[in-house]
């Protein structure tokens, strides 16, 4: 019988090694992201392990080499530096007041100056953001890391409120162009989110950044691969198998129907949502248990105003708009960002990618998402 517990909710990489749950292990990637670049953006659908991902990095950068025992960055990583650490989580506040943003980064100022003081002319947000990663780097001698999960959550609420999320773009914009204006004082930084805001936004003075979200090498750095799930969950595999009355290539089978497909760039392989991979193996039942977790407000939104057909089974998408790179608030693109909506082809010629739900879970529930059935699926 599998012993294996399973990290269901659990965000906190050193909480996930030091107690013993399941981890496929990432950090030959992680490895190769901190040596080969130093700015990354990512965008994921929720529930992907974006978080978990930040917190890998966050531990690594930290020099906890204890943590990483037996995974493939222990020989990779010759120096376990320390380096200080700026992690900020926008998750955490609900934004639907300008000040809503103010007293989140506030907060996180507040903390960073308790531990690298401060100064009387530093009186704007970013004023004191670059302040700190000043003296970060001043203080300890290594250069800062600064790792910032879902940056992009108080535009996103604020998506059919112009005017607030231009409040908000006012103010993460000069925020975030600390990272290129503090180059020399700065190690590695990543931010992640849903989606990338495009038009005049918050990557306009961030041309340094790596977009890697839609890139081949990093497909697999949140999710999990089919491989993956077959080397590290072959006992459970069989065991959910025998719960369900399958064969062990059937159970394979379901399980890719249910929650594969996930494409985050043309002709990869898929990618299995871990959210609900894991309740499977927990429970050893199929279900939609990463939909049922809420259809996000701004979505709720954009469904309320829109004209689509949310039971066609594909959609053209140019890339243009695809990367985040035209209409802020583009259905198409939030859609596919947000998870519920894959890569399915590409044109080449004409830059246009076809679009289509991913899998089961997602296809046969996503009717519920529609404005007559939502109330029920709302998330904040």
């Amino acid at each position: 019988m599998s012993t294996k517990i399973y990290p269901i909710g659990i965000q906190n990489f050193e909480k996930i090694r030091k107690e013993g749950y399941f981890y496929v292990d990432k950090t030959a990637l992680v490895y190769q992201l901190v040596r080969t670049g130093s700015y990354y953006f990512l965008s994921r659908p929720r529930r992907f392990g974006k978080s978990l991902l930040l917190s890998t990095v966050e531990a690594y950068m930290q020099g906890k080499r204890e943590l990483f025992e037996g995974l493939a960055i222990e020989q990779l990583e010759k120096d376990w530096v320390e380096h200080p650490i700026l992690h900020i989580d926008l998750n955490i506040e609900k934004y639907d007041e300008p000040e809503s943003l103010n007293r989140i980064l506030n907060n996180y100022l507040c903390i960073w100056e308790d531990l690298y003081g401060s100064s009387p002319s530093e009186t704007s947000l970013p004023l004191r953001f670059a302040g700190i990663v000043r003296r970060a780097y001043e203080q300890t001698g290594q250069r800062v890391v600064i790792l910032v999960d879902e940056y992009d959550k108080p535009m996103l609420q604020a998506i059919g409120n112009r005017a607030l999320q231009e409040e908000y773009r006012n103010t993460l914009k000069p925020f975030y162009g600390v990272l290129k204006t503090l180059d020399g004082c700065i190690k590695f930084a990543m931010l992640t989110g849903v989606t990338k805001f495009g038009k005049v936004s918050v990557f306009s003075d961030l041309n340094n950044l790596q977009d890697i979200s839609m890139s081949k090498r990093y497909v697999s750095l949140c999710g999990l691969t089919e491989q993956e799930i077959r080397e590290s969950l072959d006992v459970e595999l069989h065991e959910l198998a025998e719960a369900q009355g399958l064969t062990y290539e059937e159970t394979c089978t379901k399980l890719k129907e249910w929650y594969d497909g996930y494409h985050f760039a043309p002709n990869t392989q898929g990618i299995y949502n871990p959210f609900s991979l894991l309740n499977t193996f927990k429970e050893e039942e199929f279900g939609s248990y990463w939909f049922e977790t809420g259809t996000p407000t701004y979505l709720a939104e954009l469904l309320r105003q829109s004209k689509y057909n949310l039971e066609d089974t594909s959609y053209k998408c140019s890339g243009f708009v695809l990367r985040g790179l035209d209409d802020d608030d583009d259905l198409f693109s939030l859609f596919y960002h947000s998870g519920f909506l894959t890569i399915t082809g590409y044109s080449s010629r004409f830059d246009y990618y076809t679009l289509a739900c991913p899998n089961k879970d997602v296809e046969r529930n996503l009717i519920k998402a529609q404005p007559r059935n939502m109330e029920k699926w709302i998330v904040t």
